[in-house]
């Protein structure tokens, strides 16, 4: 190609940014942590506006085509039980008016709860949840930076849209992106894995002849075990998923590995490594049914009915806060005098061709609690992060990061961004009894005693 220009940058001029709305707090990312972050603050009395870069909330839950929260439940002294209450009770209420939610059942061989549902349901419920009490939504837009009004305060959170490039005024911001983009932009210390965990593309099949497939997701993995030590095929991960939907016409399949070529791991802030994983994963996504259609039963006439939108990420960047927890925090379930809520799911990590999961002792209470500070950054005063960047190691972040502690974090943060607001405080010195007491009032369980 001829023509091409060889110098390194291109030089944009100076502008004036329109800002478009101001707002008491700002929520950055609609996944689980964010959506309930703006219901929390919302329903605390402030002006709120929710920015979320797809049409739709749910994070990794839809867009992601998880299909399943993952968290909700722990196994407390050999009983599963469900250990995220609050907003999330209504949030599943709201699933269940619209005949969108399973029962719990048991996953990773037998040994905790999880909770599937369908991604319509989820798509409206948020929606109905987070407006309810008067959070505003701007859907399609996505965050590109920041404006600070001081080294330690954001003045504006600048956006992008079909509608050009924008600026929003908050007096609090709540960084729910999964990547701490927020946090790092606006000078917050972040650290970042040697090697992160491996992402994986989520795809559904439709019908299934549930009455002759049974309990095929113990069959596809013996198959694919089997396959293997043959010599017959080669998959990207041991440990597939494939369960039922709610219509058992319809199975959800998570059972890709996305890699670069030297083996790493995709990286879900590099756009280049995110392409080749958006190609590499729907290949094996197309490999992965062949076989399962070919050789599991119930599946002959089965068909790919969705890939999902987008990859799923586990990690990225993640902030160093006031405290990390840490994968000893997970299995020693780990009490701290600020918690905010609760975690049961087992460490889970996605390490090259596999993944590995490691439980509480099995007699344990089974979760451990989550402290206020790891949601609240270094040097940086109105602001609280809440999700799968929130201050953990990586051990801890690969327990931390699925659905329950998520909507636990953001509940807790978006009524701390209210009562810090309101007493004219930063995040890191509001009184964390008072947020204790708030969250309890609004149905929150803490982990204070053992859950019913």
């Amino acid at each position: 190609m001829t023509g091409i220009m060889s110098t390194p940058t291109v030089h944009e001029p100076a502008r004036s940014t329109p800002v478009i709305g101001e707002y008491d707090v700002v929520v950055i990312g609609g996944g689980p942590a964010g959506l309930m972050a703006a219901t929390a603050a919302s329903r605390h009395g402030m002006s709120t506006l929710l920015v979320e870069m797809y049409g739709f909330l749910g994070g990794a839950g839809t867009m992601g085509g998880l299909a399943t929260f993952c968290g909700m439940h722990a196994r407390v002294f050999g009983t599963d039980v469900q250990s995220i209450h609050g907003y999330a009770d209504e949030l599943l209420d709201r699933m269940r008016a619209l005949d969108g939610l399973n029962e719990p059942h048991l996953s990773v061989a037998d040994r905790i709860q999880a909770l599937s549902y369908d991604i319509s349901a989820l798509k409206l419920a948020a929606d109905e949840l987070v407006t309810s009490g008067g959070a505003e939504i701007l859907f399609h837009t996505r965050a590109v930076g920041v404006a600070r009004s001081a080294d330690d305060r954001i003045d504006a959170v600048i956006v992008e849209s079909k509608s050009g490039r924008a600026a929003v005024r908050g007096r609090f911001f709540i960084d729910g992106s999964g990547d701490a983009d927020i946090a790092a932009w606006a000078g917050a210390p972040f650290e970042r894995s040697e090697k992160l965990m491996y992402p994986s593309l989520m795809f559904r099949i439709n019908g299934v002849d549930s009455d002759e497939a049974g309990e095929a997701w113990r069959v596809v993995r013996e198959q694919m075990e089997q396959a293997e030590a043959a010599g017959t095929h080669t998959f990207p991960r041991k440990k597939p998923i494939v369960r039922p939907q709610r219509n058992p016409l319809e199975w959800r399949s998570n059972l890709t590995q996305l890699s670069n070529a030297d083996g790493s791991p995709v990286d879900g802030t590099d756009v280049h490594q995110l392409t080749r994983g958006e190609l590499q994963g729907r290949r094996q996504v197309w490999d992965a049914f062949e076989f399962i259609r070919d050789h599991t039963p119930g599946f002959r006439n089965s068909y790919i009915v969705d890939i999902a939108p987008s990859v799923g990420i586990r990690e990225t960047r993640r902030i160093l806060g006031g405290l990390q927890l840490t994968e000893e925090d997970v299995l020693g379930c780990a009490d701290f005098d600020d918690t905010i809520g609760v975690n049961g799911w087992p460490v889970e990590a996605h390490v090259t061709g596999d993944v590995a999961f490691r439980f509480a002792p099995v007699d344990s209470r089974g979760y451990n609690q989550l402290p206020y500070r790891m949601l609240v950054p270094q040097r940086v005063e109105n602001l609280l992060v809440a999700g799968r960047c929130a201050s953990m190691t990586q051990g801890g972040q690969s327990s931390g990061r699925v659905t329950g502690p998520c909507f636990a974090m953001g509940q807790a943060a978006g009524t701390a961004a209210a009562m810090a607001l309101g007493a004219g405080l930063g995040g890191a010195d509001i009184d964390v009894s008072e947020l204790q007491r708030r969250l309890e009032s609004d149905g929150a369980f803490l982990g204070l005693e053992l859950p019913v």
